[in-house]
């Protein structure tokens, strides 16, 4: 069997396995283990398996992962979702379409502490949803608004998607967290203002909360202090160069950790669980680390990355378009895997293919950012798209009366949102570069 055949049959089986439910991590790892052998030997496979298994786990730059993911764990376990929610809510709670509005606003300063659209949504909801239901919000309005906010953990750094972007593709990540700044924020306003286009449109959908005093309102703004207090410390620190990323995420994990305790939010239960849920979604990284890894070790002896390159460097078509392929694949892709398999899976194959086309005359590295946060996003439509919307599934989970049909009928508006700012991030590469280059 040629190369390409055998490429095309580890990618078979790899999906094959995905259907009969066999976790990920297994699902790249032994068809890749089965290729490699057959175009190799035995003895270069189990050469290969404790080679990379080593090379990959004494990566010192992997572990702004776990940190950044006990950071979050921490933050979750201290409290601090519930004081940004009072706040935002205090504010804008009394607008029609408000707690929704303030949910988005608590996902977004939540995801500057936590790195993860799944934390970020389960934690919003289990504060959010009750005081939603109380105040008359529907069941779809409600779960479609929490679902999207979630995806802000993504977009909103630290980012734990972006940090693997970052290694896999060899960049540097306090540029890529400067670059998905600006797209954040524009994703949250966004947002926002689809709420409030959907409560006008649909006014029974949301019934406007009483209007607070002014010296609530500031007493609940003065709750999130810490938040601030972490954000600064951890990325001022970061791009006043007083620390590398890695260090920046193990003071902002210590930061967290002590604001718990002095808050009295943490206790030893919630150490507890902070540790073993970092140390379990670690586990579950580092394992698909190692699948996709052995994945693309017999992909590159199929020569299938080269191969991808020299034909869509043949083709008479606008570079553009082909990007637009990318990221269209990437969405279907996102339809069907988590974000973290579908980036280790395909970064290696897809990557090169794209540094080797012009795009609007970007140098190397602005290239590799721009399309780094062009993948963000269409991870975070892929975290809400039908059939396997993984936030979408973790509300449901916490709000379980309420279909999951209408949760989805909710969220299309916010995905219509999210296919015009990918639009606008494709054409306007600015939007993505713009602090990258204040920083050089």
């Amino acid at each position: 069997m040629s190369g390409a055949g055998i490429g095309g049959a580890i990618f078979a089986a790899m999906l094959l396995l995905m259907a009969l439910r066999v976790p990920i991590a297994a699902a790249m790892f032994i068809p890749g283990a089965v290729g490699y052998w057959l175009m190799t030997s035995d003895m270069a496979l189990l050469n290969t398996m404790k080679g990379s298994a080593v090379a990959r786990l004494s990566v010192y730059d992997l572990s702004v992962i776990p940190l950044f993911l006990l950071m979050g764990q921490f933050a979750t376990q201290g409290g601090l979702s519930r004081a940004l929610f009072k706040a935002a809510a205090a504010f804008v709670g009394h607008v029609r379409g408000g707690l929704g509005m303030a949910a988005i606003l608590a996902s977004a300063a939540f995801g500057a502490v936590c790195g993860s659209g799944v934390a970020t949504s389960a934690t919003i909801t289990q504060v959010a949803y009750g005081e939603m239901k109380v105040h008359g919000y529907a069941g779809r309005l409600s779960t479609a608004t929490l679902a999207t906010g979630g995806t802000l953990g993504i977009l909103i750094p630290p980012s734990v998607p972006l940090v693997v972007y970052a290694i896999l593709t060899e960049q540097n990540i306090a540029k890529l967290f400067a670059a998905a700044m600006l797209p954040g924020i524009l994703a949250a306003l966004g947002y926002i203002v689809v709420i409030w286009i959907y409560c006008r449109l649909r006014p029974e959908l949301a019934t406007p909360a009483a209007a607070q005093p002014w010296a609530q309102r500031w007493r609940a703004l003065l709750g999130v202090w810490p938040i601030v207090l972490i954000f600064v410390l951890v990325f001022g620190g970061i791009y006043g160069g007083l620390f590398s990323p890695t260090e920046g995420a193990a003071v902002g994990a210590l930061s967290t950790f002590v604001l718990g305790l002095a808050r009295r939010e943490l206790g030893w239960g919630g150490i507890k669980r902070s540790f073993l849920g970092t140390a379990e979604t670690s586990a579950m990284v580092f394992m698909i680390f190692l699948g996709a890894d052995m994945m693309n070790a017999a992909l590159a002896l199929t020569q299938m990355p080269a191969h991808l390159a020299e034909w869509v460097g043949h083709q008479q078509v606008p570079p553009l378009l082909i990007v637009a392929g990318v990221l269209a694949f990437y969405v279907l892709l996102g339809c069907v895997m988590d974000e973290l398999s579908m980036l280790l899976l395909t970064i290696p194959v897809i990557f090169p293919t794209i540094m080797s086309l012009d795009l609007w005359g970007l140098t190397p590295e602005h290239k590799a950012i721009w399309f780094g946060i062009l993948v963000l996003t269409t991870v975070g439509i892929g975290l809400l798209a039908p059939p396997v919307g993984l936030n979408v599934y973790v509300v449901n989970s916490l709000a379980r009366e309420v279909p999951m049909s209408e949760t989805y009928k909710g969220v299309f508006p916010f995905l219509a949102w999210d296919a015009l700012r990918l639009l606008l991030l494709l054409f306007v590469p600015s939007l993505s570069l713009a602090f990258v280059r204040l920083l050089t």
